[in-house]
């Protein structure tokens, strides 16, 4: 409380020296330190391998699971959806507990993505910091429409977890909510095109500005995707788009819920799933997974912002159709 009140008390200029200067060290620290780690995993894996039997995720799997989450996690195409196809592709090992464990890594692996919006977004969730302490009444307004818009998610995730996961976690429903979550985005893009031809291109403003009734609803679409193959992406993208909101706003919207949900969602799996995962699971290809999951969501973020301001949802549209019917013809 009192760090936060120092640096807000400091002039402008020196605040965002300090700031950038103490995240730019501290992230050149980390990196150095985590490369230094995961060499050392590499090789004593390099080592072991010969003797040990073959583990329910190794490091190539890691790499595999941490671009294809990176990846889609912001895109509106369902990461969760992707990350499911591809540990039906990957892994024949294991047993139902196993299983388990490897599920709920498929949650906790968003830590990386999570880590990519933190990066990315400084700015606005240090406004938010500011607001809770009543420092930036700007911040307070954007941290309520966040809580409000996570707070259906809040009640229904631990509800309808276990049922989503028993039932859901496969890959005819996710071609399913593929093919679903397409024809909604062909919609939601045409009504958007159309209000925009037709008058006003939609709310430019400050996230902070939206309404909580909006942020309300945007949170309730979110709450949709927690069916895996319908995107958590798209559905709060199309909420901003129906409450008024230009694609590049409803993104970031997007992003920076994102941030509330995926936290609250990847702790919920350590804590409830936390002794499956370190039964059955190494350390190491955990960790090289949400690295790569960081690094490649935030090139995906920042793509994303531009594409949909120029092109909208189309495309993601088709490209869920295709997969939805390569996994239909597979399965």
């Amino acid at each position: 409380m009192g760090l936060i009140f120092l640096l807000a008390t400091l002039p402008s200029r020196r605040l965002v020296s300090l700031k950038m200067g103490i995240l730019s060290r501290a992230g050149c620290f980390l990196f150095f330190v985590g490369c230094l780690f995961c060499g050392s995993l590499l090789g004593e894996e390099a080592k072991e391998s010969a003797s040990d039997p073959q583990p329910l995720m190794d490091y190539t799997d890691a790499v595999v699971y941490g671009l294809v989450e990176g990846v889609t996690e912001f895109l509106p195409v369902s990461s969760t959806g992707h990350l499911i196809l591809t540990k039906e592709w990957l892994s024949d090992k294991g047993g139902a507990e196993a299983e388990v464990a490897l599920n709920a890594y498929l949650i906790v692996i968003q830590f990386g993505a999570i880590l990519a919006v933190g990066v990315l977004y400084w700015r606005e969730i240090w406004a938010v910091l500011l607001g809770v302490v009543g420092l930036d009444p700007r911040g307070r307004s954007l941290g309520l429409n966040l809580l409000f818009a996570f707070l259906p998610a809040a009640a229904l995730g631990p509800l309808l977890d276990e049922f989503i996961e028993e039932t859901l976690f496969g890959a005819k429903p996710v071609a399913v909510a593929l093919i679903l979550g397409a024809l909604l985005m062909f919609w939601a893009e045409r009504m958007r095109t159309k209000r925009e031809n037709g008058g006003p291109a939609g709310k430019s403003a400050d996230l902070a500005h939206l309404s909580l009734p909006s942020a309300f609803f945007i949170g309730l679409m979110q709450c949709v995707a927690m069916c895996p193959g319908t995107s958590r992406s798209m559905m709060t993208i199309v909420g901003g788009y129906f409450v008024g909101l230009r694609p590049a706003k409803a993104a970031e919207f997007s992003f920076l819920l994102g941030l509330v949900t995926l936290s609250a969602a990847a702790g919920y799996k350590v804590v409830t799933k936390g002794e499956e995962m370190s039964a059955h699971l190494d350390f190491g290809p955990v960790l090289v997974g949400c690295l790569l999951a960081g690094v490649s969501a935030a090139f995906a973020v920042r793509w994303l912002v531009t594409y949909l301001s120029q092109r909208g949802l189309g495309l993601f549209a088709w490209y869920r159709l295709g997969l939805a019917a390569i996994v239909l013809a597979l399965a």
